[in-house]
């Protein structure tokens, strides 16, 4: 704990020097490790990490990632300036997607196998508080005032409505089949969860929770079950969607406001996660099977390339 503390005080007190290196990190699932590349995609480090690294998330001021690593039942903690990793938080089992609060002073980690939602204080690593949610959760994020967490149920086809301060889901919205991943739009007003056996993404208003879209997708010469939506990011100014596809190999580049499909971009196999580089000229698609990452050209919404980063890519982070 007296280690924690202390890598906390320093974040908090300091800006890093490390903050904006540009680096992209990619977990890999079966590889055990994370690996950092810079814009040039050239490998800078491989990170060894505990068993099955899933989701990333940096700090407040990208000193510090932090990678879920679902089969030890831990939040390992890297430092950005040194490539090593520093510290770990225990977790519930098989801990799949977290999210920090806006103060930075919690996480809240969606837990697979026992099927609760945990409140974690990252200072001592103490768990404040389990929330029992649907079997399988996966998605976690905040709506914009930090009161309340959205967290997916894959197996009871809902998202759950917790309210932060008394640690309780207080509405249950129903939504396609194997909900997975969330965005918030900038201005709060939407949630969109996508939903992998359904080939959909419902949108949601963040203040009712009631459904206003259901959006599908289906990219030329293949059927709908092959259409697996998981991963989405949106452009800072909130006006475009990237949604990676699954197993349809593509990528769904969408207007959010006409929520028009403006093009699919062919990328590698099982296209699982995505995110935008700073200047969001480029995106980088993680896919799953085929062991690697392609670059999207955002102006031309087209491949340009796809590096091979290991076994099993499953997030991708960008350090702005």
């Amino acid at each position: 704990m007296l280690k924690r503390l202390c890598l906390l005080f320093m974040c908090l007190a300091s800006p890093a020097l490390s903050a904006g290196t540009g680096l992209i990190f990619v977990s890999l699932e079966r590889g055990n490790e994370v690996v950092a590349l810079n814009a040039d995609m050239t490998e800078v480090a491989r990170i060894p990490t505990a068993r099955r690294p899933r989701d990333l998330q940096f700090n407040a001021d990208n000193s510090l990632l932090y990678v879920a690593c679902g089969d030890d039942d831990v939040i390992q903690v890297i430092d950005v300036a040194t490539l090593q990793v520093v510290d770990e938080i225990p977790t519930g089992p098989s801990p799949e997607v977290f999210v920090f609060s806006p103060d930075g002073s919690r996480i809240y980690v969606s837990n697979e196998e026992d099927s609760t939602l945990e409140f974690i204080d990252v200072a001592s690593g103490i768990v404040e508080a389990r929330v029992p949610t649907g079997a399988e959760p996966e998605g976690v994020i905040n709506a914009l005032d930090g009161q309340t967490i959205f967290v997916t149920s894959e197996v009871a086809d809902m998202v759950h409505v917790v309210d932060a301060a008394s640690a309780r889901v207080v509405k249950n919205v129903f939504v396609g089949t194997r909900p997975r991943r969330f965005i918030v739009t900038p201005d709060g007003a939407e949630l969109w969860v996508s939903d992998e056996l359904s080939s959909e993404v419902h949108v949601i208003d963040a203040h009712t929770y009631e459904v206003k879209e259901i959006l599908s997708f289906l990219p030329p010469g293949f059927r709908p079950v092959d259409v697996t939506p998981v991963g989405m990011t949106l452009t800072a100014d909130g006006s475009t969607a990237l949604i990676s596809l699954g197993r349809a190999n593509h990528v769904a580049v969408v207007d959010v406001a006409s929520r028009d499909v403006q093009a699919y971009v062919l990328v590698g196999s099982r296209a699982w996660d995505v995110a935008l580089s700073p200047d969001e000229t480029l995106a980088y698609v993680a896919n799953g099977l085929s062991d690697d990452i392609t670059i999207i050209d955002m102006k031309s919404l087209r491949p340009l390339r796809s590096i091979p980063v290991g076994r099993t890519p499953h997030s991708v982070r960008v350090d702005h």
